[in-house]
């Protein structure tokens, strides 16, 4: 019953203006209470510097009044995920005392980054540390992991893990390009879940890209960026960009909110790796569609005979009609569709389509 899928708000390094202090936090849990997400990770530094032989994961840097940051939160029906380095939470099996101290401090789960191995005695641990943080009712995140291995049927409290070259990348490397991200869907996704953390506001063509560590830009269209939250699979879903980014694009923000993060059923409608897919996934009555496209510009026919109620309401973002060379361009759209009926699915150099098919009783 504790274990609860769903999207985060993230006070990571991606955005440069994150800072650890008070107000920063309460910013972000706001924003995730705004858009009606469960969670908000506080991340690196929020015990102080980490990786040290002084860092203590059971104690708040001295900026911090964690008490009154669970408050707020509380007070906001949102719940916190604490960022962890892995050598800390090894020191000693400190990790004992600081998991019985997060479940009383009422932590939903925890996010731990940095193993870089996948030697037994590495796996091992992986093991032990799931099942105390199950003791304690945390879920878990692995970040610097290694691909998954299933564990997750086992210890279900295990939500996701990187284990891939995601988003952040983008900080300091050209090679999270479209194809990649069309590419991933058929291999590292494979194995298990996948926090890739998705959701970048500055996008670019692979013309104008370049490499901006404190205003993070990511390659592709913004509509590429909405379809990564349908196709990519992770129960714990990450929001990589900062509320004011956000806040400039809200029908960005409002329409990736209302993407789940658990399917019930999953149709792969058309697909060639590393160029192209379409997918369709379902949740409770609604079905999400979903295209990524590499740098070729596509229009893809896809017949609806995967829907079960006659009509349905479908809402898209999708690539606007300038995407080509101004990769945030996006247009949406609302029309009613039958089941059977064709559609278009049309994407830009790099770009993406992404719609939300409710029902209509």
């Amino acid at each position: 019953s504790w274990i609860k899928p769903g999207m985060c708000a993230w006070d990571h390094w991606w955005s440069g203006e994150v800072k650890m202090e008070m107000d920063v936090i309460k910013e972000y849990i706001d924003f995730a209470a705004e858009q009606g997400w469960p969670y908000m990770l506080i991340d690196w530094q929020w015990y102080g510097p980490y990786n040290k032989a002084h860092a203590d994961i059971t104690k708040p840097a001295p900026q911090l009044n964690m008490p009154e940051i669970l408050e707020y939160a509380r007070s906001k029906n949102v719940r916190c995920w604490l960022w962890l380095y892995c050598t800390d939470v090894n020191k000693n099996d400190s990790y004992k005392e600081a998991f019985a101290l997060y479940e009383k401090w009422g932590i939903a789960g925890i996010k731990i980054d940095f193993m870089d191995r996948d030697d037994q005695e590495m796996v091992n641990w992986y093991h032990r540390i799931i099942k105390e943080a199950a003791k304690h009712k945390l879920m878990v995140n692995f970040h610097g992991a290694y691909k998954p291995d299933g564990i997750g049927r086992t210890y279900p409290n295990l939500l996701t893990r990187e284990g891939v070259m995601g988003g952040e990348y983008s900080k300091f490397s050209k090679r999270v390009t479209p194809e990649h991200n069309v590419t991933l869907a058929f291999t590292r996704m494979l194995a298990g879940p996948m926090d890739y953390t998705p959701g970048a506001v500055n996008n670019a063509t692979a013309e104008d890209f370049y490499i901006n560590f404190v205003h993070p830009i990511s390659l592709g269209t913004r509509a590429h960026q909405a379809a990564l939250y349908v196709v990519y699979e992770s129960s714990l879903q990450m929001l990589a960009d900062s509320p004011s980014n956000y806040y400039k694009a809200p029908e960005f923000a409002s329409f990736i909110s209302r993407i789940p993060t658990t399917w019930d059923d999953t149709k792969a409608i058309t697909a060639k790796i590393g160029e192209q897919l379409v997918i369709a996934r379902k949740n409770g009555k609604n079905w999400y569609l979903a295209g990524l496209t590499d740098w070729n510009a596509r229009s893809i026919e896809v017949k609806l005979n995967f829907l079960e109620a006659d009509k349905y309401k479908m809402e898209v973002f999708k690539d606007g009609v300038n995407a080509d060379v101004y990769a945030s361009d996006f247009k949406t759209e609302e029309v009613i569709v039958s089941k059977g009926d064709s559609i278009n699915v049309t994407m830009a150099k790099g770009g993406g389509w992404a719609a939300i098919l409710t029902p209509i009783e």
